[in-house]
């Protein structure tokens, strides 16, 4: 290796990537995922106790089981709190350090420097790497990719000398990029790949020998232990987004449906990474496309697969680029659909690294003249790159804030209800609370019978004290939804903001019966106490902190409820409690009466 231009690489690399996505140190958290991820996780915000370790290693928390990215998300709250742009810097770093390993695995399996250079550069800079990088609660995005990088860096050094050490060292970073996010569970399959071409250790089969046969299985056996952690670690993704309900049904979506999807966002993919516009956080599925467009689009992904395989001798990186393309989007090309989004930048991390190694060695191959090759390409890549970077610059300031961004998503897709939802319920929380309102007009008109939206629109009437109207939407979104314990929990705090305390006893009944939420019991425990049943209220307060047990205003309200019962003991003790997690009203008023004089 000419270490001279290898580091030279790798600090340009690094810094240009700190240039590129450098803004997002000043970009607040987003409401979508962010805050049941960061900001409202109380397991993340714990630090490091046995406590907080062993939730990370036994919670499907948010669909996936990933307890390194837990485990991450755990040491920026105690390094950062809650400054957003400590863990952009993080991620940042990640991205990075993934790039870094790329350009350093593809330089020693090719000892080729440009091409692989450009291949990392075509990466790292790209505006789809955005999302990724910018998002904080795709943490699991940029160790699962820095992980699996590395991965394929080690397998570099087995594949050039195999001995146990190297192979467990690959194989011990694999298992971490799967314990960081299950999209890495293709990276068997990328090995193989990278197993014919550039390490050149599988022949090609359609033309070789028996012994090339013999040889190719001894290459697949050697995968074995990565193949059964891809199918455990995948049993297991689909277990836990099935358990908490965000696998959508074949019912729900047939499975034409989702064939035509997956055809178009292939080639959509495809369009984005060439010419990257109007980019959403979510793109909404597409159920109806005319036929004509899939036809075409299918006529050019098998065109495309034809070719691919029939110069497989003499241009191998195309078959390998192209398969790696194809083959690391299976997991989330829609086939097992989980969620809204019909595809998004987020999922190209992986795969455009095989679009980038076509180009990095195809495009040289379109100048034979060695000359013009000089004259053109590099003065070419670099414009491209900056071109991206600008663009990737641009694309960071985006993701400023939830309303910003959401803004920008919403020009480039149409009938985003969601993103229109989530729209209103930032501009509900920075007190523009008309403005949401009147989003939650249009989007009932267009979607009457979404029981969420009312929900929604009822809490904005409620902040601005419209307790009738705020009724009215909490029991239009209970007709909808019987079960919607959060819809009879919210209506009834109103019902005891009106002073109705018996409906409120029973609307949160109803929705501890639905959910037994620690918020349902403080609530009923605070109407029981404007009842005069105090023994209730001890009992409900006491269940809202066996769930949440830094719950800090149940310690607080049963200290008041066992002072005003002449238990002075219990009342100073939950006192000191409620202090220590934040809440230290009751300590100085029952300290200002000298009520916990000997507690003291």
């Amino acid at each position: 290796m000419n270490k001279k231009y290898t580091y030279l690489i790798i600090i340009c690399l690094t810094v240009a990537s700190l240039a590129t996505f450098g803004r997002i140190l000043g970009n607040d958290f987003i409401n979508f995922d962010d805050t049941v991820f960061i900001i409202e996780n109380q397991n993340i915000q714990s630090g490091f106790t046995l406590q907080s370790i062993q939730w990370a290693f036994s919670t499907i928390h948010h669909s996936y089981w990933h307890p390194l990215t837990w485990l991450s998300i755990t040491l920026d709250w105690s390094l950062f709190g809650s400054n957003a742009g400590g863990h952009h810097l993080v991620s940042l770093f990640l991205h990075i350090g993934a790039v870094v390993m790329l350009f350093l695995f593809l330089y020693k399996t090719t000892n080729n420097i440009w091409p692989s250079a450009f291949a990392a550069a075509f990466f790292a800079f790209h505006p789809l790497r955005v999302e990724s990088v910018a998002w904080t609660a795709e943490r699991k995005d940029v160790l699962s990719m820095f992980f699996g990088m590395s991965t394929l860096y080690a397998y570099s050094f087995y594949a050039e000398k195999s001995n146990l050490f190297r192979y467990f060292l690959c194989l011990g970073l694999f298992i971490c990029s799967l314990m960081s996010k299950p999209m890495m569970v293709t990276i068997p399959f990328v090995l193989l790949l990278m197993d014919y071409w550039p390490l050149g250790r599988w022949p090609v089969l359609l033309f070789s020998s028996g012994r090339a046969w013999k040889s190719a299985g001894v290459l697949i056996q050697e995968k074995i232990p990565f193949l059964i952690l891809t199918i455990v670690a995948s049993i297991l993704a689909f277990w836990a987004q099935n358990k908490i309900g965000t696998v959508v049904s074949m019912e729900q979506l047939p499975f034409f449906v989702r064939s035509t999807n997956a055809i178009y966002a292939y080639i959509a993919y495809l369009g984005k990474i060439f010419f990257p516009h109007d980019l959403a956080i979510l793109y909404p599925y597409e159920y109806l496309f005319p036929l004509w467009q899939i036809l075409s689009f299918f006529c050019i992904f098998l065109c495309a697969t034809i070719i691919v395989f029939y110069f497989i001798r003499r241009i191998p990186f195309l078959f390998v680029g192209w398969l790696w393309y194809l083959g690391t989007l299976v997991p989330v090309i829609g086939f097992i659909q989980v969620g809204y989004q019909s595809m998004a930048d987020r999922y190209t991390y992986l795969p455009s690294i095989g679009i980038a190694i076509i180009l990095a060695w195809g495009v040289p191959l379109l100048f034979p003249n060695k000359n013009i090759r000089n004259k053109v390409l590099f003065p070419s890549a670099i414009f491209v790159l900056l071109v991206f970077i600008i663009f990737t610059y641009q694309q960071c300031g985006y993701w400023k804030n939830s309303i910003t961004l959401y803004n920008h998503s919403l020009q480039g897709t149409k009938d985003n209800l969601l993103l229109q939802t989530n729209l209103a319920i930032a501009l509900s929380a920075e007190g523009k609370k008309v403005e949401a309102i009147t989003i939650y007009d249009r989007l009932i008109r267009l979607a009457p019978n979404m029981s969420a939206l009312y929900y929604n629109r009822g809490n904005v009437f409620a902040d601005l004290r419209k307790y009738q109207k705020a009724i009215e939407d909490y029991n239009r979104a209970i007709h909808l939804d019987p079960q919607y314990a959060d819809a009879y929990n919210n209506r009834g705090t109103i019902y005891e903001a009106m002073g109705q305390y018996q409906k409120a006893i029973e609307d949160c009944s109803k929705a501890i019966s639905i959910t037994p939420g620690y918020v349902a019991y403080f609530n009923r425990g605070n109407n029981y106490n404007r009842i005069g049943r105090n023994e209730l209220a001890l009992m409900d307060f006491s269940q809202a902190i066996s769930i949440k047990p830094d719950f800090a205003d149940a310690y607080n309200n049963r200290g008041v409820t066992y002072i005003t019962q002449g238990k002075n003991k219990e009342g100073c003790r939950d006192a000191h409690t409620a202090c220590k997690l934040g809440n230290c009203n009751l300590s100085r008023t029952v300290q200002d009466q000298r009520v916990c004089s000997e507690t003291r």
